[in-house]
């Protein structure tokens, strides 16, 4: 490329201002020798062709009587251009020839636009124009007294049609499909249907303007150059690949990453960029610019003229105020840029508003499998002691974070002084896990430990089971081998029994000897009238569980998984499709699943064949209530006069009901006693039985005098009181 000769004229207003490239100093000239030229005609008609006025700038004149004045001096301003000396000799310097250039353009340049899209000559000043204004703060009160117009400082299409010699031209400018605004080169402030508003202003934006005058300066600071980087393509990223190294001329071309919170897009990105041998560089997150559509196409223009391609990970532009469906509609005006954008998804209706013309197939971004996690953790804590083998196994299987995650966590973990633990290893990688399920489910607490759980023996054991199963499922699917054929699942087990059987206890009692977070689903919320809409419900809640071992409570799982009916209708389709749709996710669900039920025979028998471990939870027996009687008192309460045997004998309560006779009767008998005295509160028979009689009639359940033995006239007459 012609660099420029610092002897050479100024091609601005201001001295100092030299573009690297030879054609847009040329034009640059043209433009400024154009808008001196037109200052002097402004001069000369307002001093009457006395030069002693023409000291100053121009005044503004009315614009009504400007325009009319336009036809009335036409002739007289052309014979003027002529005549008078200085604007003679800046008519004189427009005849000049553009520079000849031996070599070609420099990739971005203006002379390489000027090459690259066949502008023509009023074309070519127009870029011109619109770049004055971004490259020299001198040329806007030039520009204003030209326009008749103190508050336009920046050029507008009127005013390339009142410096051009045949502004009949001009016209084919307003068209907004002409390159400079189809390839974002000139951005005008307003368009509408029909073209480009005449007096609104025409700019070249400066991210724009910089390459066009430097096309070898540094990259704006809004995007980053990804390492140029080999990796292997599986089949789906190659055939894109390939797809790619065919620019297309006239469009632009999206490429979707399908990714994991955490997963390197970029080095499948890496790899397609060695096969088409263009650079990519990466969109950086700064909101406030980027709410800026008119930026982000400028920025998009940039790449045009680098040849690069581009990156936008899924959390730079995301849209607060609209939905997943309307995220990406940004992109609708960059449609004409001929660039790749590949854009990081989580979801595939995140394109629902993008015309197919531009998507290519989706890219599948690989989760790191298990045997890559151990091996990240390992190079990323920098730690290969055998001791801690087992620690980073355990943790690589319980929790599924890709290499973005895994290498932030650990960078904090080594700010830490202390000794490495598997507490604190797991600790850290819960503190990373953000389960934004919302108003699917709710976290649970759990409230209770092993020993408040009271089951017969067989339950008993059947319990131990589950929790020794989620106990060895590393040392199963990778020790012994058996993740391939298992697709790494997880433990789905069932809970039935009548309300109050403890089947929720339990969960919470395993949630606390695993320490795994607890979520009860939100039946409400996830069966969804609207066909499809469970689905989609159930698929969201799946895919967020699934990144870390989870306990997922389903309560009054037969609402869901209920026995899958006849095909009348649509619902009754969707229906099933959604159950068929369940038993997969279940059977891939990586975490521990629990469904509770009341209602077992309602469930459908193929769901029933693929869980591992179905629990029934009995009535308990008499032994076990009076247990349960015992547990479930307070602690601080003195319960000497209480006869536990009596009432596991006589009344035939599951615990739960137990729990809330209990507390009944506490809130009854509280009244008479004083939080600062030094005896215990005592419980007797009397206020428990009241509650009992009290929890039977809540239950529609019938209960004798005789049930009540020798305490029988407790709950004389309560019924009439």
């Amino acid at each position: 490329m012609n660099t420029v000769n610092a002897q050479q004229e100024f091609s601005s207003f201001s001295p100092s201002l030299l573009a690297a490239d030879a054609i847009a100093h040329h034009w640059l000239q043209q433009v400024t020798v154009r808008l001196r030229r037109e200052i002097c005609w402004r001069w000369h008609q307002q001093s009457g062709g006395n030069p002693v006025f023409a000291t100053t700038l121009p005044t503004l004149n009315d614009p009504l009587v400007a325009s009319l004045d336009m036809t009335r001096y036409w002739q007289a301003k052309n014979q003027f251009f002529q005549t008078d000396t200085t604007a003679k000799y800046l008519t004189d310097k427009l005849s000049i020839a553009p520079p000849r250039v031996d070599l070609l353009p420099v990739q971005g340049s203006f002379g390489w636009v000027v090459e690259t899209l066949r502008l023509d000559s009023i074309a070519t000043f127009t870029l011109a124009l619109g770049l004055i204004s971004s490259f020299d703060q001198a040329a806007g009160s030039v520009i204003s007294a030209c326009l008749n117009d103190a508050n336009t400082t920046q050029p507008t299409l009127a005013l390339a049609q009142l410096l051009w010699d045949l502004p009949g031209q001009v016209l084919a400018i307003a068209d907004i499909s002409h390159p400079l605004w189809r390839y974002g080169l000139l951005q005008p402030a307003n368009t509408n249907q029909a073209g480009v508003d005449w007096h609104s202003p025409i700019v070249v934006p400066p991210v724009v303007a910089n390459s066009l005058l430097f096309p070898n300066s540094d990259l704006p600071q809004t995007l980053a150059l990804l390492k140029s980087e080999s990796h292997s393509l599986f089949e789906r990223a190659n055939l894109v690949a390939l797809r790619l190294r065919t620019r297309a001329k006239d469009r632009l071309r999206v490429v979707p990453l399908r990714s994991a919170i955490g997963a390197s897009a970029s080095v499948v990105i890496q790899g397609i960029s060695q096969v088409t041998q263009r650079p990519v560089v990466e969109l950086q997150s700064h909101a406030a610019l980027l709410e800026n559509t008119a930026y982000l196409k400028s920025l998009v223009t940039f790449c045009w003229l680098q040849n690069l391609d581009l990156f936008i990970r899924v959390d730079t532009l995301s849209c607060q105020s609209c939905d997943a469906q309307r995220r990406h509609s940004y992109l609708l005006p960059l449609q004409s840029i001929p660039i790749a954008i590949f854009l990081e998804i989580r979801e595939r209706n995140e394109l629902t508003h993008l015309p197919n013309t531009l998507l290519l197939p989706i890219v599948e971004v690989p989760h790191l499998s298990y045997e890559n996690r151990v091996q990240y953790w390992q190079e990323c804590l920098d730690s290969t002691a055998p001791h801690f083998n087992r620690e980073i196994a355990e943790c690589a299987r319980r929790f599924r974070y890709e290499k973005e995650t895994i290498k932030s966590i650990c960078e904090a973990l080594k700010s830490v002084p202390q000794v490495l633990s598997e507490t604190t290893l797991f600790s850290a990688c819960r503190a990373e896990l953000d389960l934004d399920i919302g108003e699917l489910a709710q976290e649970v607490r759990p409230r209770f430990t092993v020993s408040s759980l009271v089951l017969p023996p067989k339950q008993q054991a059947l319990f131990q089971e589950i929790h020794h199963a989620m106990r060895t499922l590393t040392q199963v699917h990778y020790g012994w081998g058996t993740a391939r054929v298992w697709n790494e699942s997880g433990i789905s087990v069932l809970f039935a029994g009548a309300p109050g059987t403890g089947k929720t206890m339990a969960a919470e009692v395993l949630a606390s000897l695993l320490d795994l977070p607890m979520y009860r689903i939100d039946l409400s919320q996830v069966v969804n009238k609207y066909i499809g809409e469970t689905e989609k419900n159930l698929k969201r809640l799946f895919d967020l569980a699934d990144v870390s071992d989870t306990i997922l409570f389903f309560d009054e799982a037969d609402a869901l998984f209920g026995k899958r009916t006849e095909v009348k209708d649509a619902h009754d389709r969707y229906a099933n499709l959604e159950i068929s749709y369940l038993l997969e996710r279940m059977e891939r669900f990586k975490g521990l699943a629990i469904l509770a039920t009341n209602r077992k025979k309602d469930l459908d028998e193929a769901f029933l064949r693929r869980l591992r471990y179905i629990l029934d939870f009995p009535m308990p027996d008499i032994p076990e209530r009076k247990r349960i009687w015992q547990q479930v008192m307070p602690e601080k309460v003195d319960a000497s006069q209480i006869d536990f045997d009596f009432l596991a004998r006589q009344f035939p309560l599951a615990g739960g009901h137990i729990r809330s006779i209990i507390f009944n009767a506490c809130l009854q008998t509280a009244e008479g006693f004083s939080l600062e005295s030094s005896n215990p509160p005592q419980l007797t028979m009397e206020p428990i039985l009241i509650a009992v009689k009290r929890e039977y009639d809540k239950l529609n359940r019938s209960v004798s005098l005789e049930q009540f033995g020798s305490y029988a006239k407790f709950i004389e007459g309560i019924d009439r009181q």
